[in-house]
């Protein structure tokens, strides 16, 4: 369960990013972030992860609040929560096996346990013919593909997506989004911060719609409607 109890979060510059936001997301949802720019989408994400911190309120994970936890168990929240960006960072000089790897790597996990669970991965975003490959050689599409498998390959609870389609061609834009869906299929529960009205209102799934920080709308079934 994730819970975010009467969240602010003012930046330095007094710009506010959120207002006194609270809402819970049950375990295996597929929820939808939307609103326009500005509107503490990505904010959001990146407090669960405590990439940011609030100004006030508690940012929970399972009852523990990640805004207390120490630089040392940092890295175990993260490998609980994999996240994907709209510009893949890649590790250029690294193939797309190394790319996934690396992140088992900085897990501290063992050879063996990479060596069996990155070809999954892989075989999950369909990208095993492209292990050997380097990112440039690669599609966009298939860059987020690499990077969808390197956000799962610790087997998160919770994967974000920030606008993770925002540089992406319609076709390989609906091939990520139906990647998405299989990963929630699998079990993890998905956040996906997205401007994308037709992606949204062909999910038909549960829509937090916010604005100027505050939420303004939160749907079951809900649709993309700024209004």
């Amino acid at each position: 369960m994730i819970t975010f109890d009467r969240v602010s979060k003012i930046y330095s510059d007094s710009s506010i990013a959120l207002q006194a936001v609270s809402l819970q997301i049950r375990p295996r949802e597929f929820v939808s972030l939307v609103g326009p720019s500005g509107a503490g989408k990505s904010t959001l994400l990146k407090l669960l992860i405590a990439e940011e911190f609030p100004s006030e309120g508690r940012v929970l994970l399972d009852g523990t609040d990640v805004t207390t936890l120490t630089v040392r168990e940092l890295p175990y929240l993260r490998r609980r929560v994999g996240m994907i960006f709209q510009d893949y960072k890649l590790l250029v000089g690294k193939t797309v096996y190394e790319n996934v790897a690396f992140a088992m790597e900085a897990a501290g996990r063992k050879e063996r346990e990479i060596a069996e669970s990155v070809p999954e991965a892989l075989e999950i975003v369909d990208l095993v013919d492209k292990r050997n490959n380097f990112p440039n050689e690669l599609s966009g599409g298939e860059k987020q593909r690499v990077a969808i498998a390197r956000a799962i390959i610790n087997q998160p609870d919770v994967l974000m997506a920030d606008e993770p389609t925002g540089n992406l061609d319609p076709a390989n834009t609906w091939e990520i989004v139906r990647l998405l869906e299989k990963v929630n299929e699998l079990g993890t529960t998905v956040l996906l911060a997205t401007h994308d009205r037709e992606i949204v209102n062909y999910l038909d799934r549960r829509v937090i719609s916010l604005e100027r920080g505050k939420i303004v709308r939160d749907e079951e079934k809900g649709k993309y409607d700024r209004a």
